[in-house]
């Protein structure tokens, strides 16, 4: 086991604090503090701003580029991109699914609130995180405000699917192993809609565990997931069996943001000082678990290593990473407004 802290005051090593990096997000806002997804191409990386209504475009050298103005107090949080390369966006606060065009605009903007019979209004499901099905066309959404799932069919007619819980806030969504699944944060539960079939939900043996995002295997055949106040990332089979694994936290006010695979298999694990509950102050720091912990027979992770790579930010409540195409990790601070990077590749 090996811990890397590389900005503490017992163990300081520059060079190693040199393979992340932090960029600003340049949002020219006067709101602050709601940098949320990134989702990336070959060559450009894309950022929601949500309270500042615009999402920023990246290249690979960590440059802005420029921002996309999106409607206002229309609240762009989710991101993908689908299988023919074109971006799209969540625009939870209106309550709608966009597809941008290559300079930003919104090319078309798909309705996905539930238009009730008899109701004065239709019912905004606020659209959170989206998800791309595996035949790459169809869009999945999470009805964050109706604890609904959401279908985008090709043909742009939208479907909603009731969960078994009303209060569960699902946030988060990935393809996976016989379908969709995602995170509900409130009812602590991973939800798994199959091809064909009612959406499930599995709970989470650590109660209030509030899972944050889940992610696949690197060979497919099951899905892991992060629970922020369990401090835990759990595995979940396709028959829905779960297993957790405590994080090496090195604070009990420490929480779990998002995860990623790399190119070797290794786990990336986001974990960050509570905001509601900072003290002690701490370091925010992403953790590589070695690959040994997808081959455990056991939820013992005392003989699997582990480093520790300290973010140079503090405070900054980390919100996504993801793997780009050379190898490289991306991620997301959402209350430091910074986008960062971690070399791995060595370029």
């Amino acid at each position: 086991m090996h811990m890397d802290m590389p900005d503490t005051p017992h163990t300081h090593n520059p060079a190693t604090l040199g393979i992340i990096t932090e960029f600003s997000l340049n949002w020219h806002s006067k709101f602050k503090g709601s940098t949320h997804e990134l989702v990336m191409n070959k060559e450009f990386i894309f950022v929601t701003g949500q309270n500042m209504h615009k999402v920023a475009k990246f290249n690979y050298k960590g440059e802005w580029l420029t921002n996309y103005e999106m409607p206002e107090g229309s609240g762009p949080h989710g991101l993908l991109i689908d299988g023919k390369g074109r971006l799209w966006v969540s625009l939870e606060f209106h309550g709608k699914v966009a597809r941008l065009d290559d300079d930003g605009n919104i090319a078309e903007a798909i309705d996905v609130k539930i238009h009730a019979k008899g109701a004065h209004k239709p019912i905004n499901t606020a659209p959170h995180g989206i998800g791309l099905d595996a035949d790459g066309e169809t869009i999945w959404f999470t009805g964050k405000r109706t604890s609904t799932l959401g279908k985008i069919n090709p043909d742009r007619s939208v479907e909603h699917f009731e969960l078994p819980n009303l209060s569960s806030l699902p946030i988060f969504l990935s393809a996976g192993p016989g379908g969709m699944w995602g995170t509900e944060l409130f009812s602590s539960a991973i939800l798994h809609k199959p091809q064909n079939g009612d959406v499930v939900e599995y709970k989470i043996p650590t109660a209030n565990s509030r899972p944050i995002a889940v992610i696949p295997d690197p060979d497919g055949d099951c899905m892991w997931f992060t629970e922020e106040a369990g401090v835990k990332v759990g595995k979940i089979d396709k028959d829905g069996h779960i297993t957790e694994y405590t994080i090496p936290a090195l604070q009990k006010n420490d929480i779990l943001a998002s995860l990623t695979f790399d190119r070797e298999k290794n786990l990336w694990v986001q974990v960050y000082v509570d905001s509601n509950n900072p003290t002690p102050a701490g370091y925010d720091y992403i953790i590589r678990i070695d690959k040994s912990i997808r081959e455990l027979k056991t939820d013992d992770l005392s003989g699997v290593p582990f480093v520790t790579h300290t973010i140079p930010s503090k405070m900054s409540m980390m919100h996504r990473i993801r793997m780009d195409c050379d190898g490289n990790l991306w991620f997301t601070e959402m209350m430091t407004d910074k986008l960062g990077r971690i070399m791995l590749n060595g370029c």
